[in-house]
């Protein structure tokens, strides 16, 4: 089908029959070129909500720690420490 959008070619190396068995079993009437198609968009899936997973961590460990070092420096600290900064 003529298409002006890229085309990637896939060879089915051990590795992507394996995932293609795979996936053969989650969705049993699907073509193995469309099996393809469906392994992209969960693969894909799964790495959005790994990031997600990532940075909701990341955000609870910044409202966990977040104020705790207050009294570690004094009110004019910055002022101080900026003082030696050449202009």
């Amino acid at each position: 089908m003529p298409t002006v959008k890229p085309r990637y070619q896939i060879t089915e190396t051990a590795e992507v029959g394996h995932a293609l068995d795979i996936a053969a079993r989650r969705w049993p009437d699907e073509p193995r070129s469309k099996l393809l198609v469906r392994l992209l968009q969960a693969g894909s899936s799964a790495l959005e909500r790994e990031a997600s997973n990532a940075l909701r961590q990341r955000q609870e460990a910044i409202r966990a720690t977040s104020g705790k070092f207050a009294d570690v420096f004094s009110p004019t600290y910055l002022s101080e420490l900026r003082a030696d900064w050449p202009e």
